[in-house]
This record gives structure tokens, C-alpha cells and sequence, in this order.
């Protein structure tokens, strides 16, 4: 889910190492509430799903932005986000903790977001911890815009298997970093992404 005033590199980086999985079934869709947003930094993107869609998918991750607070406040969209943690893996980046606290989904569960946003999730009663991604059962939240990586590694990881996250990683990992790259990643979303996938 992508909402104006978004954060490029929590929306894109997700994106692309997912849909990087698309041969094998696993794709991932720039989900919006109108027919286009525009992130913080001026870019507009067209959405490839409307936000009704999240109702269907087996994945659902939640972007972050700048106006985020703005869509908590709105009973109206947030009435329309169907979400069902028994039947889909459903993941926040950052700000998006908000969204997910506001649907009742973090419900004795702590959370991670940036720097920013911690103090408001604490204001919804969420404890925040200091590292970069948590995980319990089907929902999942990361900290820090580069903590994307986290995300889709966990959505992999449960869909497609271990292997698969591997060989995405490996692929996009920095010259020379491959392996480090790889473990770092498989070590932030730890022993939890290896249980079953959701069905």
C-alpha cells in the first residue's frame, strides 16, 4: 500500500526484490487510494491496484510517508483496508506501524518504525524495539527505510522459501558483499520467517 506523500525507497526497494520472484508466482503491485500519488519527494506514480485490493491479496505491505498520520485520521480509507492476518502475511515499513497499531493488529505486540515515527507509535500504546525488524506469526514490522530489504526478505522467505530470498539477495547484494549481504539479511528476519508459509 502506497499513499501520497510516500517514501520512495520503502515502496520501490520492497517492490522490486519481490517482483524479482515473479516466475515463480510471488508479484508484488504499487496498491493506492487514488489513481495516483505522489511521494515526498515530488514523484508521481500511478497505482497498478486499487486500495480495495488489499482485500484479495495474500501480501500485504504497508509504505510509509510523510502523511501518513493523515491516513490514520481517515475512518473512511482505513474502513476500506480488509485486512485478515489468519489468511495473508501483512508487513509495515516505518510509518506504516501506524496504520497497522490503528487497525488493532499490533495488539500486544511490540513494533519497529524509524526514529520519526516512534514517539506516535508509542502514543497508540505499541512498545518500539531498537532493532530493525520483528516478526510474530503472519505480521511484521521494519525500521529504517533500508530495512525494506527485511520485509521482502520475510515475504519471500515464507512464500517461496529460503533458497529463493538467497538467490533475490545474492542477486542485488553491492559487488563483493554477496554473503554478507545475504546472512545480514536472513539473520533480521530470523527463525521466524523459516514457519510455514500463509495459506
Amino acid at each position: 500500500m502506497t499513499f501520497d506523500g510516500f517514501n520512495e525507497l520503502d515502496s520501490f526497494i520492497a517492490a522490486a526484490l519481490i517482483n524479482r520472484c515473479r516466475a515463480d508466482g510471488l508479484e508484488a503491485f504499487i496498491t493506492t487510494p487514488s489513481s495516483t500519488v505522489t511521494s515526498m519527494n515530488g514523484v508521481e506514480v500511478s497505482g497498478q491496484r486499487p486500495i480495495e485490493f488489499v482485500a484479495e491479496a495474500d501480501v500485504v505491505l504497508i509504505g510509509s510517508g510523510v502523511k501518513t498520520r493523515d491516513v490514520v485520521a481517515d475512518d473512511r480509507l482505513l474502513a476500506m483496508l480488509a485486512l485478515d492476518p489468519s489468511r495473508q502475511l501483512i508487513g509495515s515499513q516505518c510509518s506504516g506501524a501506524l496504520v497497522l497499531a490503528r487497525l488493532g493488529l499490533l495488539a500486544g505486540m511490540p513494533a519497529c518504525t524509524d526514529r520519526t515515527t516512534r514517539p506516535w507509535v508509542e502514543d497508540a500504546g505499541v512498545r518500539v524495539l531498537d532493532v530493525p525488524f520483528h516478526a510474530e506469526g503472519n505480521i511484521a514490522t521494519a525500521g529504517g527505510c533500508l530495512a525494506s530489504q527485511y520485509l521482502a526478505t520475510w515475504v519471500i522467505t515464507r512464500t517461496l522459501g529460503q533458497d529463493a530470498a538467497r538467490a533475490v539477495l545474492d542477486y542485488v547484494a553491492p559487488v563483493g558483499e554477496n554473503q554478507e549481504t545475504v546472512e545480514r539479511a536472513l539473520r533480521a528476519v530470523g527463525t521466524r520467517a523459516l514457519a510455514q508459509p500463509a495459506r
